[in-house]
């Protein structure tokens, strides 16, 4: 006795093949930003003040500001997913289901695009 459906074992297919990659990417991103929040926290616990012309100082150095690149654009990703999960989860309405996946890319992309900006413009025309 076979738990697949008739249709599936005609075609030979299983599930969506979707799931794996998505859970992939969450532990992935999840295991850089354990990685790069401690680098973080470093960082803050080492700085004497976080005035404005120290803040310039540490994100003109090239590494900073690409460790802190990485950081905001894997938060932002990881972000996604995790939104992305719960509205497909607990948003019913087909119409509402997908509004709220493109609103919520937009917002992540705009976040992370934001954060890109704000670290480049202060490491590199400060």
């Amino acid at each position: 006795m076979s738990l697949r459906s008739p249709l599936g074992r005609v075609l030979g297919l299983g599930t969506a093949k979707d799931g794996t990659a998505h859970w992939w990417a969450q532990r992935v991103t999840a295991v850089a930003l354990v990685i790069l929040s401690i680098w973080f926290l470093a960082v803050l616990l080492r700085a004497d003040g976080l005035s404005y012309a120290e803040v310039v100082a540490f994100l003109e150095r090239p590494l900073s500001a690409i460790l802190m690149s990485l950081l905001c654009i894997t938060l932002a990703y990881h972000s996604y997913l995790g939104i992305e999960v719960v509205i497909e989860d607990y948003v019913h309405g087909a119409g509402v289901k997908v509004a709220s996946l493109i609103a919520s890319r937009f917002a992540h992309v705009f976040v992370a695009s934001a954060s890109i900006y704000s670290i480049l413009r202060i490491g590199l025309v400060a």
